[in-house]
């Protein structure tokens, strides 16, 4: 079989190329993509060039983690059918060029233990899960304390928000300097970091990736305060101790989610707890990757960019 990807061959330069598909496994199902996210963390890092040395990484590679298709066909014993609506968290079916994350393509062979049905009624929204339970496992460690201050209101930043008073935590405060995304429901406020004046909140997190924040962050904390490091950084972090030593600073740095955050976010999303709409604000057909990669990195206007696989099966 063969399969339309997207491929990033070097920094900056991403095409769509046609590449043939490792044999079907006992254990695997065959996936017709319908939609995949674009992630402005992570992919941004690899499409610019500039993501730290990572397991699996180098060109050319298949980017996406954030795909929904329907099973076409399927070889395991698991409780899939051709026709459901699955959710897959990446791929790694593409012989030389490597999969990292691998989900960016019209079709995909997968094993059938790592793809997750969804509800129909979720739609495209579900190619969300994987960060809204990312989201959810930084709040949900174990003795973790509901955020007080989310930095950054990109979609991540409103994830965690929208987690934190779904599990009926006060609402948070959150800081953009991006006056452009100060759009927020009636659940929390979000302000211009420069007008509070705060310094002494319990937990921060931080959704910004910025790496120079730290110190600053530490001078808001409250004694014994917590900051969480939810995104992923480029430079290594660092900060001044005397500051935390002062307030007995704790730093932990939320990993990416495991599977039963996806079962947990999912079933905030059918009790109707978790609310993702308005995070997708643009869509455009696969056939037009490049371009959509360009806006979704370029566009302060874009929070998540969605592309439509269904022209290309």
């Amino acid at each position: 079989m063969k399969t339309v990807a997207v491929v990033l061959e070097r920094p900056e330069h991403l095409v769509l190329k046609s590449l043939d598909l490792c044999e079907v496994g006992a254990n695997d199902v065959v996936v017709d993509v319908q939609w995949t996210g674009i992630s402005t963390g992570t992919e941004r890092l690899f499409w610019s060039g500039r993501m730290p040395q990572f397991p699996g990484m180098g060109y050319p590679l298949v980017p996406g983690y954030e795909t929904v298709g329907r099973v076409s066909g399927t070889k395991s014993h698991s409780s899939l059918h051709d026709g459901d609506l699955v959710f897959v968290p990446g791929a790694d079916c593409f012989g030389a060029v490597k999969g990292l994350f691998g989900g960016a393509a019209s079709k995909l062979v997968v094993p059938a233990a790592r793809v997750i049905k969804v509800e129909e009624e979720f739609g495209e929204t579900s190619i969300l899960l994987a960060l809204a339970a990312t989201a959810y496992h930084a709040i949900a460690q174990d003795n973790a304390r509901l955020p007080e201050l989310i930095v950054g209101h990109g979609v991540l930043g409103r994830l965690l928000a929208r987690i934190a008073v779904a599990l009926d935590a006060p609402p948070p405060v959150v800081w953009e300097s991006n006056p452009q995304r100060h759009d927020a429901d009636a659940s929390y406020s979000v302000i211009d970091p420069e007008n509070d004046s705060r310094s002494d909140y319990a937990s921060i997190y931080d959704a910004s990736g910025d790496s120079s924040l730290l110190d600053r962050l530490i001078g808001r904390l409250a004694k014994q305060g917590e900051i969480v490091l939810c995104g992923f950084y480029e430079k290594p972090l660092s900060f001044a101790f005397p500051t935390a030593f002062m307030r007995e600073a704790r730093i932990r740095v939320a990993a990416e989610w495991k599977r039963p955050d996806i079962y947990t976010v999912k079933d905030l999303i059918t009790s109707r707890r978790l609310d993702l709409s308005g995070l997708i604000t643009h869509r455009d057909d696969a056939s037009r990757a490049p371009a959509a990669y360009r806006t979704a990195f370029a566009d302060s206007h874009c929070l998540k960019m969605v592309l439509d696989w269904s022209k290309l099966q």
